[in-house]
């Protein structure tokens, strides 16, 4: 996680880094789980997200809106 914010930056007006939401999509990803993105953060409602992503991180964090701007970013 510290990479890629280290690459992307860290914008502290946002509630979850970037790095946070990459693992996220690695841990759905190994979840096995293909779902739209507008569903992404349900795969993490039964999970202990704060163990997984950080202490303050909530399952509502991980939007489609966030995902896709993070992913904008990975691709410049």
């Amino acid at each position: 996680m510290e990479v890629i914010n280290q690459k992307l930056g860290v914008d502290n007006r946002e509630k979850i880094t970037a790095g946070q939401v990459i693992k996220a999509l690695i841990l759905n990803g190994l979840g096995m789980v293909s779902r739209p993105l507008y569903l992404f953060s349900q795969f993490f409602e039964d999970k202990a997200i704060e163990k997984l992503l950080g202490t303050g991180i909530n399952s509502e964090y991980l939007n489609d809106d966030k995902i896709g701007r993070v992913m904008d970013d990975i691709a410049q």
